[in-house]
């Protein structure tokens, strides 16, 4: 257990220093703003074959970030 803590403070100290992975984080959220307001475009409250993909996409994309940032 101790060893699995030792890496994750590790890793969580080499994002906080790689820039790299900060703007590839700011690019996951500019997706997901975008996604979102093509959400908004087509109608919040549709149904068809769009409105479950991009419900699908935003779930997925916040789950991810969860995870990232969680």
């Amino acid at each position: 257990m101790l060893k699995l803590y030792i890496k994750t403070t590790e890793a969580v100290k080499r994002l906080r220093s790689d820039n790299g992975g900060v703007v590839s984080f700011e690019y996951v959220i500019v997706a997901a703003c975008i996604v979102a307001a093509v959400g908004l475009a087509f109608g919040a409250g549709g149904s068809g074959p769009i409105s479950s993909a991009l419900s699908s996409a935003i779930s997925s994309i916040s789950a991810k970030v969860i995870s990232a940032v969680g």
